[in-house]
């Protein structure tokens, strides 16, 4: 069975922040590279793309996600950046080096180019892209209001709590096995 490759779309007329502005009404800024301002339709959650992978494989996150470098990027509802210190202590997360951002109110993200279209070497692109002519907030993960399942199936969007404890624990499981080298383990192993 052969295989074919579609050809790239050419780039969407009047450029990508347009495509961004007038397919998904998401505010773009201009300029190269064309960035998204978050806080108004989305915030993100910014880790490393390693941690991002495992947290990907490990839940049914429905929001678009982004990687840029070695950088993963979850979108999430709009104002999770503001909760994501409180969450994280009272998950018991605070003070852990987990190299977790949040982008908020006033941020911007990089624009991968819409699905589809061609990008330049180390550009930003989407691993679960947003699909044009679909509502993208509830899909992103949020708080959810207390006594409601996201689990549940009743239409409400992924549980943003779940979701921060999940991405919590690969970022510190990724840090441990990034430094857990044997270059960088030097402490000899203790039998008893």
């Amino acid at each position: 069975m052969a295989f074919t490759v579609p050809p790239p779309r050419t780039p969407p007329e009047g450029g990508i922040a347009r495509w961004y502005e007038n397919e998904l009404g998401w505010a773009a800024a201009d300029g190269s590279p064309v960035r998204l301002l978050t806080g108004l339709r989305f915030d993100v959650l910014e880790l490393p793309a390693d941690a991002g992978a495992a947290v990907l494989s490990r839940t049914k996150t429905a929001g678009p996600v982004a990687l840029m470098g070695h950088r993963m990027r979850l979108l999430v509802a709009a104002g999770s950046a503001d909760e994501l210190p409180g969450l994280l202590d009272w998950l018991e997360w605070g003070g852990i080096a987990l190299d977790l951002t949040a982008i908020g109110a006033g941020g911007l993200m990089t624009a991968p180019p819409p699905p589809g279209c061609p990008g330049s070497r180390g550009a930003a692109v989407w691993l679960r892209p947003p699909v044009p002519g679909r509502e993208v907030e509830p899909t992103l993960p949020a708080l959810v209001p207390f006594g409601r399942s996201a689990a549940a199936g009743d239409g409400i969007s992924p549980d943003l709590v779940r979701l921060v404890d999940t991405v919590a624990t690969e970022c510190h499981r990724a840090r441990l096995l990034r430094t857990n080298t044997p270059r960088a383990n030097t402490q000899p192993l203790a039998f008893s």
